[in-house]
């Protein structure tokens, strides 16, 4: 194991021997979390994300770590919550409507500065829908579920090699920024099942601890972060506070501030989340496709088949979605005379798209079912 103190990385050895192996995406996500350093996992068992918390359960057990079956979704966060301030690194998956009863306490952990990971495997909705139908229609959910202004992390996976990699990632941002981030995953994803690779190693973010009397709510950009027992004499609320954490619920000075820092300290910071990839976007595009998720595996493949048919179409995959990543969709624009979003939504981030290129057009599909190739390849008639 190396560590940098300065920096608050560390390299350690994977929690699974180094090779291929053959999992569920939602096995590799938990695999994922281990890797990661998770060591208390709360949740409640919901399609099609309950495969998370299974592998979990018996993996935890082998490693020693903690493991809860809370009542609800609600029970989950504010446990995972609790873990974190007694210093643990927590996670919790669910799907849509277990997020929709998260949302509160994910507001709590915004102003708290609370790191967790919460992972997303979405299904079919509104309401209990489809629950072992793929979707995405919960990209705006994480994005502005909770009230109030503040600054979401999202990660989008599209195979099982980034449900494992991704959920690493997840926490290391969620350490760094002090912030709740989402694994925005989907059915197909979740329970898809395909080869990854282990590296040997992996690079962990830990929390920065005070070194002296340093306040844990200000101070700095992203404050260190003491555990409860640890002698700091800790006040956690999620009314208006100071730096050391004394509600100010009157004073509009630090209602300012705070809320200022809790969106800079992401905002100045992003060109260490934001992720993209690009496919065949050299030179000039008649289309540009832009897709996350499942969807984009089948994006990828309808623009090959279109290059094919001497079609200049390129992808733009987003791999983070939250903060939106507006300057690569930006760049590639003058460069496309035409723009396509495909979702499994009504046309979510094709309303963030249309922003920057407002003659962008979407294709939407909420039939319970992935979006295919041929489908895609349709609309690159222009």
């Amino acid at each position: 194991m190396t560590n940098d103190q300065e920096s608050g990385w560390t390299t350690i050895r994977s929690a699974l021997p180094p090779g291929r192996y053959f999992l569920q995406g939602d096995e590799a996500c938990a695999e994922g979390a281990i890797a990661a350093g998770c060591n208390y996992y709360a949740g409640y068992p919901i399609t099609p994300a309950s495969e998370i918390m299974h592998h979990v359960c018996h993996r935890f057990a082998e490693l020693g770590r903690v493991f809860v079956q809370m009542e609800d979704e609600i029970g989950s966060i504010a446990s995972c919550i609790g873990a974190a301030w007694a210093g643990a690194k927590p996670m919790t998956a669910t799907s849509g409507p277990g997020l929709s009863l998260m949302l509160e306490n994910i507001g709590y952990a915004v102003i708290t500065e609370t790191p967790l990971v919460v992972v997303d495997v979405q299904r079919a909705g509104p309401s209990t829908g489809q629950a072992t139908r793929p979707a995405q229609g919960d990209v705006m959910q994480v994005r502005w579920g909770s009230h109030g202004d503040y600054q979401t992390i999202a990660l989008a996976p599209w195979s099982v090699q980034e449900m494992y990699d991704l959920t690493i990632r997840a926490f290391n941002l969620a350490e760094r920024f002090r912030n709740p981030v989402f694994v925005l995953a989907d059915e197909a994803v979740g329970h898809l099942r395909e080869n990854f690779y282990v590296a040997e190693e992996v690079r962990v973010y830990n929390r920065r601890k005070p070194r002296r009397k340093e306040p844990p709510f200000g101070g700095a950009e992203v404050p260190p972060m003491p555990a409860l027992g640890e002698g700091h004499k800790l006040l956690i609320t999620g009314s208006t506070h100071d730096e050391w954490g004394y509600r100010r619920t009157a004073d509009p000075e630090t209602q300012a501030r705070l809320v200022e820092r809790l969106s800079s300290k992401i905002i100045n910071h992003l060109d260490e989340i934001w992720e993209v990839e690009e496919h065949f976007c050299d030179g000039e595009l008649d289309l540009l496709v832009i897709a996350y998720g499942f969807t984009a595996r089948s994006a990828l493949e309808a623009v090959k088949m279109a290059r094919q048919e001497g079609k200049r179409t390129g992808l733009l995959r987003l791999k983070t979605l939250w903060p939106f990543p507006e300057p690569f969709v930006q760049e590639l624009a003058p460069c496309s005379r035409a723009v396509l979003v495909p979702e499994m939504n009504r046309g979510q981030i094709l309303r963030e798209v249309q922003r920057i290129i407002p003659q962008a057009r979407g294709y939407q599909k909420t039939a319970g079912e992935a979006i295919r190739p041929g489908e895609i390849l349709e609309k690159t008639v222009f």
